[in-house]
């Protein structure tokens, strides 16, 4: 036990002197066109509106989706307390928690992640999860032991503010949910020189509407494959496009098979062959980049912890951002 301690502490403290330890959170990964300033400084609030100021009529327009009947209004798709269900004969029946949250801190689980559990690049797919790691993740965020190396992504708190509201009970019920819906293809990966250039809504990257395009530089963007669909609409049958520099799968293929030469593990070592997951172990096949190179990030900045970091911070010691990001795209690349 001590020699393994020892191998452990080892691999920390080489990944603290070689590669490009100093690297700052990739912006990209976390929803941002800029790194973060060197001090982030919350923003203003909004001023309150005047004391007689009538609240806007709500929008009676109804809108569809291809394949269903049902039509909602634009505050009944984004209800934070019961979101639209488009489909309702793509997943098992919601419990309370996933459809409805408990007011007045525990927002839906559908509503970010979706009633099937697919998720988007922002936050994260939750579906297939094994319920006792669901469980532990739950609980980091709700002890503070599950954070962000970028300090602006507003998510991760929203998320230890949601799992403080929630008791074990019903963290159960909605892990067991959803780690019975399988996770099926929901990115394609495209390698290009050129991409959308972009803005972002709140983490989520969007093509702006004069259809330019910029050079991708050293990034993954991972937008939707329509954006009136998935941003207007919330559509849980759209998906989305990951734009990585060409090049990028193979590189990630030998550091994801191989290790590359002692640089890192190979992937299957612990996540399976096929990287569908071990045991209490995640699969991650066919899943986000964006959110691959975020947790990697943390993991290697020490803002994430739980019963696995023992093993996974030595796996991302000494990998550069540009490695995080040609693994995260060659992940995303595999039939989940």
């Amino acid at each position: 036990m001590g020699r393994a301690n020892a191998w452990l502490g080892g691999m920390l403290l080489l990944g603290t002197m070689v590669g490009n330890a100093a690297e700052p959170p990739p912006p990209w990964a976390y929803g941002f066109n800029a790194p973060a300033p060197p001090a982030v400084v919350a923003p203003p609030a909004a001023p309150a509106p005047p004391a007689n100021a009538a609240a806007a009529a709500p929008d009676p327009t109804l809108h569809g989706l291809p394949g269903t009947d049902l039509r909602f209004t634009r505050a009944e798709i984004g209800n934070r307390f019961g979101p639209a269900d488009w489909y309702p004969g793509d997943h098992p029946v919601m419990p309370e928690i996933v459809a409805k949250g408990r007011q007045p801190n525990v927002l839906a689980c559908a509503l970010c992640h979706y009633p099937n559990g697919k998720g988007r690049p922002e936050n994260s797919a939750i579906s297939g999860l094994p319920v006792d790691y669901f469980i532990e993740q739950m609980q980091l965020f709700r002890d503070d032991r599950r954070k962000t190396a970028d300090p602006r992504k507003a998510n991760t708190a929203l998320m230890a503010t949601i799992a403080k509201g929630m008791t074990d009970e019903v963290i159960r019920i909605s892990a067991e949910y959803y780690a019975s819906i399988r996770f099926t293809p929901w990115i394609r990966v495209v390698e290009t020189t050129m991409v959308p250039t972009t803005t972002t809504s709140i983490g989520l990257f969007l093509p702006t509407p004069d259809g330019k395009q910029e050079p991708i530089g050293n990034r993954l963007i991972e937008v939707p494959e329509d954006v009136e669909m998935v941003e207007r609409l919330r559509s849980p049958r759209v998906g989305f496009i990951a734009y990585v520099p060409p090049g990028t799968l193979k590189k990630g293929e030998g550091l994801v098979r191989t290790g590359n030469a002692g640089k890192t593990i190979a992937c299957g070592t612990c996540h399976g062959a096929d990287l569908k997951g071990l045991a209490n172990i995640p699969a991650i096949a066919g899943r986000s980049p964006s959110y691959l190179v975020r947790q990697m990030f943390d993991m290697k900045a020490g803002t994430r912890t739980g019963t696995l970091m023992p093993m996974m911070q030595p796996v991302v010691a000494n990998l550069t951002n540009e490695d995080m990001l040609a693994i995260a795209a060659y992940i995303a690349s595999l039939e989940p």
